[in-house]
């Protein structure tokens, strides 16, 4: 074991991406693992570290980063511990359940001069990077639409704490929400929100939601979120200052449910090796598009997207209330 030696914490419906990832880049190696469902161990024993508690994982050594992938009401406390130790951690949107969580991490990973990446991994899409390529040297932008739809129930499998609020954070908003908004502060720049209109189901969990912000300049964003969408969509579309319009379709040439993630987590990889190596970001196709990252040592700003999603929310109790 030669390269970067990487330990993930959980073992659920999105490991299988990381772990695919961690084979295929070159300099990176998984060297532990860790869940506390030990039969999800079974496979990796006699390959690498096998373990059912975190902490456990942290105190053996032998690792130069962790990657976190665990229900979200779970990232507080791992990530934490993890940063603590002084290891780089990578870890799954959201960052925490609410911005003071993410504040509290982003905060403890400066004083530590540790990097905390949150995976954006649309922002490695494919078709994103080739948008944000077109948009150097283009009129400026005026707005953005980013629309996230698909059927919950075909991504969860046994990961039934997406449908459970408390864990989640919430519903669509809470998940899907941090990956539509880091895609409009990508293209054009933090923005703050103006209005929500969310829609649940009988069980309380959010399934729909129309998101509207705005940002520097008059810049507008829009944000359409489906849960109960019967198949899978995923796009974004720029309007410039001169009336054109320049569109990705995230899933063009990923045909299959989720197909997409597996080029798009690699570049994960890729840019968190990259961060731990010194090169900044690891994402030279979005210099000339926004500053998306505000601090090189810490990665993508995850605290900003959970601010949006707590507006959102708060907008909706509002609304409710009036």
């Amino acid at each position: 074991m030669s390269g970067l030696r990487v330990g993930v914490i959980g073992l659920g419906v999105i490991s299988r991406f990381y772990l695919a990832a961690l084979e295929n880049v070159p300099g990176v190696d998984l060297a532990a693992v860790c869940d506390h469902q030990a039969e999800l161990l079974r496979e990796f024993e006699g390959r690498v570290g096998c373990f059912t508690d975190h902490r456990a994982m942290l105190a053996a050594g032998g690792l130069d980063a962790v990657v976190v992938t665990v229900p979200n009401d779970l990232h507080l406390a791992i990530c934490r511990d993890a940063l603590r130790a002084g290891l780089p951690v990578c870890v799954e949107k959201p960052l925490a359940l609410r911005a003071s969580e993410g504040a509290e991490l982003a905060a403890l990973a400066a004083e530590r001069r540790v990097p905390l990446f949150t995976a954006f991994h649309r922002r490695y899409n494919a078709a994103v990077r080739e948008l944000c390529r077109a948009l150097a040297g283009a009129a400026p932008v005026r707005s953005v639409t980013a629309r996230y739809f698909e059927l919950i129930e075909e991504h969860v499998g046994r990961d039934r704490w997406y449908l459970d609020p408390e864990r989640c954070g919430g519903g669509c908003v809470a998940d899907n929400g941090p990956n539509a908004y880091d895609l409009l502060r990508l293209l054009a720049g933090p923005m703050g929100l103006d209005a929500a209109e969310v829609v649940r189901d009988g069980d309380g969990v959010d399934r729909h939601a129309v998101l509207e912000l705005s940002g520097a300049g008059g810049v507008r964003g829009r944000i359409e979120l489906d849960w109960s969408y019967p198949g899978e969509l995923k796009d974004v579309a720029v309007e410039l200052a001169d009336g054109s319009v320049l569109r990705a379709d995230l899933l063009a040439g990923h045909d299959g449910f989720k197909q997409s993630l597996w080029h798009e987590y690699e570049g994960i990889v890729t840019a968190f090796a990259g961060l731990l190596a010194g090169h900044g970001a690891g994402d030279d196709t979005t210099d000339d598009v926004t500053d998306d990252v505000t601090d090189d040592e810490r990665g993508p700003d995850g605290v900003d997207a959970l601010r949006v999603v707590e507006a959102a929310y708060r907008a909706e109790r509002a609304e409710v209330r009036g």
